[in-house]
């Protein structure tokens, strides 16, 4: 069916969705003038502030906002999970991810997705009219289907990520460079498959922002030298964005998010370190570099990103707290977590949530027993190698907020005061009119 066809009605309404990995609101809300694009959909849309998911990691958020669930349905809590009953730790991928995506929800509704660069989405499904993944694949050849799709995205030289290394440089010059080629490309091959008019559900994610606001955040926000740089490269992803609009035909619906918010990194926390210090964790002996080189008197350990799990006796292999004892040492973790104070006196945890608090679900069998939410501006690593101090820098100098996330509907009728990330998918479905049961999913739509 043509692009007449469809503005004459006789199809079903549409949804493009573009993600802005870690793009925080405010960023844009602040500043009209410089994004006048983002200014312009929130006047004639809807626009405002939502919060993330409990942890506010990327491996987390992606497939929580794609499916409309918490981590204790899809059963993927950050980049890096645990085996049941094992101490082996793997990277959840794309089929790790065990509840319903939307795009399948659109295709067993008897429409079609185009699905590019969703993070956790390796290996691409061959059950969407198209898809390339993003984060974590390892290259467009193997990540892009089917193979025409694949051969067009080879032939622009399309890129699934930036290449973080050229951040951890003083001079940001190439890292930006780099960036704003991929960018680009992502640009190119967005703007090619929206011009195709095939499908009723797009879906496409800009995860470069996340990349700059990693390096760049706190020079925007203290006004370094290379705030400019910062400046410019989100005034071309606005710009991109109202490009896309402007081209999307009368019956497709925009709507643009970010999976968290973004905020400045004052100092890295080595969680397991503390643990260490602090007679929670140690080690077999002086040779560690992963979870199963815990000693078996462990009472806790740590995964990114400020994840705690109890050393709990017949969930671990070696547990060493026992059954009986697991709530009591939860709230001494718990108090000794939420009086942490950094280097500059500052509380380190904004709140540390329990885990009934945050997970439900057929999968909250691997759930973290504590996660802390950090206050800004200090960052939560993990770890097995050890670090010779609690507190340190690193070469990134920005950060996940759970709070400051973005979400612009191009539809005055939607209501995002007090949403959050999983209202997402609801909402795109009401926009799309498939049908879901309420039950189902975690969010409620905001129309």
């Amino acid at each position: 069916m043509g692009l007449f066809d469809r503005l004459r009605g006789q199809d079903n309404p549409r949804v493009a969705f573009i993600g802005i990995d870690g793009v925080p609101f405010s960023l844009l809300s602040q500043h009209p003038d410089e994004f006048p694009n983002f200014a312009r959909m929130a006047e004639e849309g809807s626009a405002g502030a939502i919060d993330s998911i409990v942890p506010p990691e990327s491996s987390a958020c992606w497939p929580a906002l794609t499916t409309g669930v918490n981590p204790g349905e899809t059963g993927v809590y950050g980049f890096q999970d645990r085996e049941v009953g094992s101490y082996d730790t793997y990277v959840p991928m794309g089929r790790d991810v065990q509840a319903t995506r939307l795009w399948d929800r659109v295709m067993d509704a008897g429409m079609d997705a185009t699905v590019m660069n969703v993070p956790v989405t390796f290996p691409p499904q061959r059950n969407v009219q198209r898809m390339v993944s993003g984060f974590l694949s390892p290259g467009v050849d193997k990540a892009a289907y089917p193979d025409d799709f694949r051969d067009y995205l080879e032939s622009i030289d399309y890129r699934i990520d930036v290449n973080a290394k050229l951040g951890h440089r003083d001079d940001k010059s190439e890292f930006m460079a780099d960036a704003h080629e991929t960018l680009d490309k992502r640009y190119e091959a967005f703007q090619h498959v929206i011009e195709e008019d095939d499908w009723d559900l797009f879906f496409g994610v800009f995860m470069t922002t996340d990349r700059v606001n990693h390096f760049l955040f706190k020079d925007y926000e203290q006004e370094t030298d290379d705030k400019p740089a910062f400046v410019e490269f989100y005034q071309k992803v606005d710009r991109y964005l109202g490009e896309i609009r402007d081209m999307l035909p009368e019956d497709v619906t925009m709507v643009v998010a970010s999976d968290h918010g973004f905020t400045s990194l004052d100092y890295e926390v080595h969680f397991n370190t503390w643990l260490e210090e602090n007679g929670w964790l140690s080690y077999a002996d002086d040779d560690h570099e992963g979870l199963d080189d815990i000693a078996d008197d462990t009472e806790a350990y740590s995964l990114i990103p400020g994840r705690f799990y109890i050393n709990l006796e017949d969930r671990e292999p070696r547990g060493s707290v026992p059954q009986s004892e697991y709530e009591a040492k939860r709230d001494e973790l718990k108090a000794e977590l939420e009086a942490l104070e950094g280097p500059d006196g500052r509380k380190v945890c904004e709140r540390v949530v329990e885990k009934e608090e945050a997970f439900r679900g057929d999968h909250d069998d691997i759930a973290p027993d504590l996660v802390v939410i950090p206050a800004h501006g200090f960052d939560l690593k993990a770890g097995f190698k050890g670090h010779e101090d609690v507190f340190g820098q690193g070469p990134r100098n920005g950060m996940h907020s759970f709070d400051n996330a973005t979400l612009f509907v191009d539809d005055p009728d939607a209501h995002i005061d007090d949403a959050d990330l999983y209202d997402i998918a609801p909402t795109i479905l009401d926009l799309l009119e498939v049908d879901y049961a309420r039950t189902e999913l975690d969010g409620a739509s905001l129309l």
